[in-house]
């Protein structure tokens, strides 16, 4: 009987292990989009602002809601996101969510990082553009960069916006690391 019990808790404990690992590989491999995606979808309805997402593209735009951002243009991804040309090429995918009527009231990048490895120059990269950047129609308050997986969720705008926005983010992904949480000078 103590053998049947010890195999027994031993092949628990395995199961155990590879299920939490399993969650890990998924949480990894959650894509940009759907990161951006379930946040928003976790909003109420009164709560939600006017908002659109993805590039201009007529495949990726989205009207209330998040949309994919396509790499092609690194000026775009730099001019409407705060992306920095110059890191483009240590991404594989990218979407966004913006307030339709000023994006430095809430603007919101998810990129996903080709190389874990290099995370942190990814982050240093973003962090640096958009607090060395010169606004114009209003200025935003905060920046919040966090790390999801193998994402960079980027936000910055009015820190009310920001903050709720990283609430709901982090009951999402509770496992989310924030890496920057800063007032913007």
């Amino acid at each position: 009987m103590k053998k049947f019990l010890s195999v027994f808790l031993a092949a628990l404990l395995c199961l155990s292990i590879a299920a939490c690992a399993g969650d890990e590989k998924e949480s990894s491999s959650t894509s940009a989009l759907d990161i951006l995606t379930t946040v928003w979808d976790s909003y109420e309805e009164n709560e939600k602002f006017p908002a659109a997402g993805g590039d201009m593209s007529e495949e990726n735009m989205t009207m209330d809601g998040p949309g994919a951002f396509s790499l092609t243009d690194a000026a775009a991804l730099d001019t409407a996101l705060g992306f920095p040309q110059g890191a483009v090429d240590k991404i594989d995918q990218a979407a966004s969510l913006v307030h339709m009527m000023n994006a430095n009231t809430f603007t919101c990048g998810v990129f996903h990082v080709k190389d874990e490895g290099e995370t942190a120059e990814v982050f240093a990269a973003i962090q640096e553009n958009i607090s060395q950047r010169q606004w114009m129609c209003g200025f935003p308050d905060k920046l919040v960069v966090v790390r999801v997986g193998g994402c960079l969720v980027s936000c910055f705008g009015k820190s009310e916006m920001v903050d709720a926005f990283q609430a709901k983010l982090k009951a999402a992904y509770p496992s989310g690391e924030t890496l920057c949480d800063e007032p913007i000078m």
